[in-house]
């Protein structure tokens, strides 16, 4: 059996969970829980370019919180 994020040819989401971390995955198998889409379904190259532009901070949404309450 091949891995599915192998598949360049593949249909792909992009999730998204709480704390903005951005996850490619194929359009086939269940959202796990914790994850919402947020883009899709869409080639995987079209999905990694969403990724690229909208994930541009790559610290998770709590310490970005923490940090900016220490900056007060």
């Amino acid at each position: 059996m091949s891995n599915p994020f192998d598949d360049k040819d593949g249909v792909f989401l992009v999730l998204i969970n709480d704390e903005n971390q951005h996850s490619l995955w194929p359009d086939y198998i269940a959202v796990p829980a914790g994850w919402s889409q947020s883009f899709g379904p869409a080639s995987k190259q079209t999905c990694l370019d969403y990724i690229e532009t909208s994930w541009t901070d790559m610290r998770p949404k709590s310490l970005i919180d923490a940090m900016e309450c220490d900056d007060k």
